[in-house]
């Protein structure tokens, strides 16, 4: 399982491992670490063009010492210095090493570099305070922003960046907040602008590394050198899209770091989580989940809902609504047990089921809110997705019920049910995932660019899996489905809404693909992780 964690748990654990060792060493481990990965990506080190953004803090400072490890393999580096202030003992090693200086703000004790055109640049609108520190690695000099009224970037950095083969984001490190001010936003800009492969020191600058919230311009990186652990977000959305691919380089932090504030499953969780029949199986026994969806305009809904928990390896399902989506689900799963419902009649004669999906396509009229109601008077675990989030958004005193209730909202659902801003959600998801399981009572899977999984006194878990092809119609009733079959199952809603996420993201991530696609594709998924786990189980066995 990955772990992840907020910038205060990370500093915390850096202060508590440096008291034990020699001053520096944790930055001289991170500018190894992040050399090595430069290195890399640029193939041929000797001729190459580096251009490194440092700030004022330890992040600022990594940055400057790998680019002296690089100028010392013949790279061509030059440095943009763009605080008031720079870390010195990074400086003078880039120095001994070679590389050139560009001074925007006065950090080396030089005249700022002369703007383009004269006068200076106006701060961004919020930023970070002016003294955050990026970490404890490095000698404990603040990191800064930039200078409350940041100079002009110059033509003379603009052809750098136009020409150069890698640029190191060293701006701000994980204690930064808030939107960039300048110089730091254009630089920002213009490390896009150019064709050079781009690095991030730590974390993107611009992006919060506790929860992945962009305020303004951010560095978009091809790859996120993170040390000592991952950050939350780096994982998280809108960040997770601005990291790239992320490497970690140890740093000797894991003994003193606290339990993670995120987690991610792996293929190997998930094939250990995942049911599977033993010999004493019986259709009974591997679980029997109840389907409340589907209206006469939305009759695929039921379709899709009843089609995932069948894929996902439900021992039955059985399926209640009106006469329209009956007829479809007969006719596609003839597998499956139907009970017809009467308008405002309830579930008390669909049999024995062991856990519930309500709502796809359910429809928010009183006829639906009846079955609603039915369903949650149950005394088994209820899937709520689609309308019958509508219907206890109206009525939250639905969700105060014994057994567990897992929700499966997008970022507009829970705008309602929690009665925040849409914008607001999209930008911090992990927090109102929290905020919905602390408010609500309930387990929250939060569906969407990154979806995470949250439940009362445990790590959020952020899914990996899947692509941005899984936005289209009905991939959500056909995840509904697939927890669905999980919690019948037996899997508790915190396991089983993360391995419906991690299976529903395999099977959609090659795209385009319809809902039908994913439908069709989750056997196929489990398959690949309990394959993959019998692989390694062989591998390590021929290893012993």
């Amino acid at each position: 399982m990955l772990t992840a964690y907020t910038s205060d748990q990370i500093r915390a654990a850096e202060a508590a491992l440096m008291a034990k060792l020699p001053e520096g060493t944790l930055m001289e481990r991170a500018a190894a670490g992040l050399a090595v990965v430069c290195a890399g990506a640029l193939g041929r080190v000797y001729g190459s063009r580096v251009v490194v953004l440092a700030g004022g803090g330890d992040n600022g400072g990594d940055a400057l010492y790998a680019g002296a490890r690089l100028a010392a393999r013949g790279a061509r580096v030059h440095a943009v210095l763009a605080g008031a202030r720079a870390h010195e003992g990074g400086l003078a090693a880039l120095r001994r090493a070679g590389g050139r200086v560009t001074d925007l703000g006065g950090a080396a004790g030089e005249a700022p570099a002369a703007p383009a055109g004269g006068g200076t640049a106006d701060p961004a609108r919020d930023s970070a305070a002016d003294s955050t520190t990026d970490s404890a690695r490095g000698s404990g000099k603040g990191s800064v922003r930039g200078p409350a009224k940041g100079p002009a970037v110059g033509a003379g950095v603009r052809r750098l960046l136009d020409g150069a083969d890698l640029v190191v984001d060293g701006l701000v490190g994980i204690g930064g907040t808030g939107a960039l001010r300048e110089p730091y936003a254009t630089l920002v800009r213009l490390a896009a602008e150019g064709p050079a492969t781009v690095v991030a020191v730590d974390v993107p600058s611009g992006v919060d590394a506790s929860t992945g919230r962009v305020d303004g311009p951010a560095v978009r990186a091809d790859v996120t050198v993170t040390f000592g652990a991952r950050k939350i977000g780096l994982l998280t959305d809108p960040g997770a899209a601005r990291a790239g691919r992320v490497e970690l380089v140890d740093i000797g932090l894991g003994p003193y770091l606290p339990d993670p504030g995120a987690s991610a499953l792996t293929d190997a969780d998930v094939a250990l989580m995942l049911p599977r029949p033993g010999v004493e199986s019986d259709k009974y026994r591997r679980g029997v989940v109840g389907v409340a969806a589907g209206s006469h305009r939305y009759t695929g809904a039921a379709v899709l809902a009843v089609g995932g928990a069948v894929r996902a390896g439900a021992g039955m399902v059985r399926y209640a609504g009106p006469a329209e989506p009956v007829a479809q689900v007969r006719a596609r799963w003839p597998e499956v047990v139907i009970t017809p419902l009467e308008p405002g009649e309830g579930v008390g004669e669909v049999g024995r089921v062991q856990a519930w999906v309500l709502g796809p396509g359910l429809g928010t009229g009183p006829e639906a809110l009846a079955v609603a109601r039915s369903v949650l008077a149950s005394d088994v675990p209820v899937l709520v997705d689609a309308d019958g989030l509508t219907l206890v958004a109206e009525n939250r005193s639905l969700l105060r019920r014994s057994a567990p209730v897992l929700i499966t909202p997008h970022a507009g659902e829970l705008s309602r049910l929690l009665d925040v801003p849409r914008s607001r959600i999209e930008a911090r998801r992990v927090e109102y995932a929290r905020r919905a399981v602390d408010e609500l009572g309930v387990t929250t899977l939060l569906k969407g660019s990154t979806t995470v999984v949250a439940e009362d006194e445990r790590p959020v878990r952020i899914n990996l899996t899947g692509s941005s092809w899984l936005a289209t119609a009905g991939t959500g009733d056909v995840l509904a489905g697939v927890a669905g079959a999980l919690l019948a199952a037996g899997l508790g809603p915190y396991d089983a809404a993360s391995c419906a996420a991690y299976l529903h993201g395999l099977a959609g991530r090659n795209g385009p693909v319809s809902a039908w696609d994913v439908l069709s594709g989750v056997p196929g998924a489990a398959r690949e992780v309990m394959d993959r786990l019998g692989e390694d189980d062989r591998a390590a066995k021929l290893e012993r």
